[in-house]
């Protein structure tokens, strides 16, 4: 495959097909950068040399009803993470400061559990409305499974995206968990979508799934024309479902980021979780493809020291991206 040439197909408006995308996840190891350079590419053709900087705040862990076999916060894990109910708005505020000093574009309020109540929410509203009134900074909202009254409330109060995860495929969704379905998610996503809110989904490549069902996700994203994609690599924690899991490679990692970056184009691809245990010392090609990352921590993990990712772009010549990010 000369995947230079697919890549100009895919600038020109060419949609992978389902071979493709598997023959990108089989790329033989020696064709690695010819690969890179393809998704390069396309890459560079929608988004330059600039790479989007995200970060996290963990508003609330644990006490999760969800059985979700990847994560500490589940009601099965027996993973000893901290616990502690939803940050108080004052705290969340002070968080966007220091996402707007580490040059952040977006900053992402996440909470554990299936859904926000209504106190929970009126709790993030609130920050979001004082955050804006200060910073134009991105607000991206992970909160769970929504109402419809629930997105219009975020809208109405500046979130600007909201994340909510396909995970996994439709067919491999019963073997990660059973409390809720696939189309649960799919719904979410809908309804901020309906809202007028951005939507970001993204998936965790890992978990005991086939190709096939890695070209699926990429496929499915494609259908629900996320804005953004987050693509996490899992970083299996002792106490949860898939323990002991460790079927990633760091050059298979980034085959996985070529392939969505083929199949999803325009998109804003995020190299997410486990990036820095799952890529190691390839994490700067896997730049390459995707478009943005995550500094800091995550949830229930430490990410790499953010001054180590901001020399790691100087490193590799590229840019951070201010675009969504002018304090008022």
């Amino acid at each position: 495959m000369d995947w230079n040439i697919l890549a100009r197909k895919v600038i020109n408006g060419y949609e992978i097909i389902e071979e493709e995308a598997l023959s990108i996840l089989d790329c033989p190891n020696e064709e690695i950068l010819q690969l890179l350079e393809g998704a390069r590419i396309i890459r560079h053709h929608y988004y330059g040399n600039k790479v989007k900087l995200n970060m996290i705040i963990n508003t609330k862990t644990g006490f999760c009803p969800e059985n979700c076999g990847y994560c500490a916060q589940s009601i099965e894990s027996t993973a000893p993470i901290q616990k502690y109910r939803m940050l108080d708005k004052e705290t969340i505020i002070n968080g966007a400061e220091k996402a707007v000093e580490l040059n952040a574009g977006t900053y992402c309020i996440v909470a554990s559990g299936r859904g926000p109540t209504n106190r929970e929410l009126d709790t993030v509203t609130t920050a979001v409305k004082k955050i804006k009134a200060k910073h134009e900074i991105k607000i991206c909202a992970c909160l769970g499974i929504l109402r419809p009254e629930q997105a219009e409330k975020l809208k109405e109060a500046g979130v600007d995206r909201y994340n909510h995860n396909i995970n996994t495929s439709k067919n491999h969704h019963p073997n990660i968990t059973t409390s809720h379905t696939y189309d649960d998610r799919i719904r979410t996503v809908e309804q901020v979508k309906h809202v007028g809110i951005s939507p970001c989904s993204g998936v965790i490549v890992g978990m005991k799934e086939d190709k096939k069902d890695v070209v699926q996700m990429g496929q499915a994203l494609k259908e629900l024309d996320a804005d953004s994609i987050p693509v996490n690599f899992l970083h299996a924690i002792d106490g949860t479902k898939l323990e002991g899991t460790h079927e990633l490679s760091p050059m298979y990692c980034l085959k996985v980021l070529s392939m969505f970056r083929f199949m999803n184009p325009t998109k804003e691809i995020r190299i997410s979780g486990g990036r820095e245990v799952n890529l190691r010392s390839l994490q700067p090609f896997g730049l390459f493809a995707a478009n943005s990352i995550f500094i800091g921590d995550y949830l229930t993990t430490a990410g790499q020291e953010s001054n180590n990712d901001i020399q790691m772009l100087e490193d590799m010549g590229f840019e951070i991206d201010f675009s969504e990010k002018v304090t008022v």
